[in-house]
């Protein structure tokens, strides 16, 4: 993976004048949006979220975690969540039209399938014969801590992929924008996220990305109008080792380098989050910073696919970069503030 990625990064770097181009025509076509101002008019958009990695998320809050001890607590709560399912809350929450496309399967399906109906989630689905990964945060009040537990996902049936990308292919006719979003099941066919970023292209929809290494180079390909990785998920995109660009004056380096090159070949903005730092943003002439708004922490899970949902549909309703970097900075901590995963309501 980290050769394939070099490969893809130095073809990032190569580049000709006649591409250079070619891509920035296609940017003034798919964005209308130049230097960090909008020329779109208002419009009412509608967002296709693409995940194909779904989970149930298991909330525990403990005052203090005991390590090697048994901890119990009788606050927890379990939710739908993962990185297509919660722009796709975020956005009906804000009265947005939105859908989420994902494979499902095992026992847990039906379930899950009435939780996303009880959080009015429009949700389509392929038949995967896998069971629904399970992951959990651990809420240590007293430290002020998160813990994340990650499981993998379960191999997903042959022809999954197949049928992801042909009800993709009927969804996205009627759709103006689409998120890809996080990681895939095992047993996904590589290159399936670009396939659905060209699908995307072909029908006219704007691109809007949230995923990392060769998934994302691969899509760049396709001239989505922004991505938005954290300042790990761009390291390891790239093949550098996160320490070495952590430290403030490199991670600007990297981001005003890497925002230049997206911008210049791809017509695509890079939005770098990292956590509570202030977000880093290319905005077509230079380096810009937003700062985070200062919140009373509940659950930091989701905030930042909270923060692309702000994104999205800020550009998609003809903002310019600036706002919708705010707008996903706001969305971002009203998520943070919730003790639910990806809602900006309690």
């Amino acid at each position: 993976m980290l050769q394939n990625s070099n490969i893809s990064r130095t073809s990032i770097e190569a580049g000709g004048q006649n591409q250079d181009n070619q891509n920035q025509e296609s940017h003034n076509q798919n964005s209308q949006i130049q230097d960090g101002h909008s020329s779109a008019g208002p419009r009412e958009p509608s967002f296709l979220c693409v995940c194909l990695n779904p989970t149930i998320q298991k909330t525990l809050v403990f005052s203090k975690i005991h390590a090697g001890e048994v901890n119990r607590t009788a606050q927890w709560r379990i939710d739908v969540a993962g990185k297509g399912i919660i722009p796709t809350r975020i956005f009906t929450q804000l009265g947005e039209r939105a859908v989420h496309l994902t494979q499902l399967g095992g026992p847990n399906r039906d379930w899950f399938l009435s939780m996303c109906a009880e959080d009015q989630i429009p949700i389509e689905w392929v038949e995967s014969d896998a069971p629904i990964r399970f992951c959990t945060t651990l809420i240590e009040e007293s430290e002020g801590h998160a813990t994340e537990l990650v499981e993998e996902s379960h191999p997903v049936a042959p022809g999954t992929s197949e049928a992801i990308i042909a009800r993709f292919s009927e969804l996205v006719q009627k759709t103006s924008a689409v998120l890809l979003s996080g990681t895939v099941a095992t047993g996904i066919v590589p290159g399936t996220m670009a396939r659905l970023a060209e699908i995307a292209s072909k029908a006219g929809a704007r691109l809007y990305l949230d995923i990392k290494k060769q998934d994302l180079l691969e899509c760049l390909e396709f001239h989505p109008l922004c991505v938005k990785p954290n300042l790990e998920e761009l390291a390891q995109t790239l093949g550098i080792p996160y320490d070495e660009v952590r430290e403030e004056t490199t991670a600007r380096r990297l981001v005003a380098e890497t925002g230049r090159k997206f911008y210049e070949r791809f017509g695509t903005y890079l939005v770098v989050t990292r956590g509570a730092k202030s977000t880093l943003y290319w905005d077509g002439r230079q380096l810009c910073e937003q700062p985070v708004n200062p919140v009373n922490v509940r659950n930091p899970i989701g905030s930042g696919d909270a923060f692309g949902a702000g994104l999205a549909r800020i550009l998609e309703r003809g903002g310019s970069i600036h706002d919708a970097v705010k707008e996903g900075t706001r969305l971002g901590g009203l998520n943070a503030a919730q003790l639910k995963p990806g809602s900006i309501f309690p």
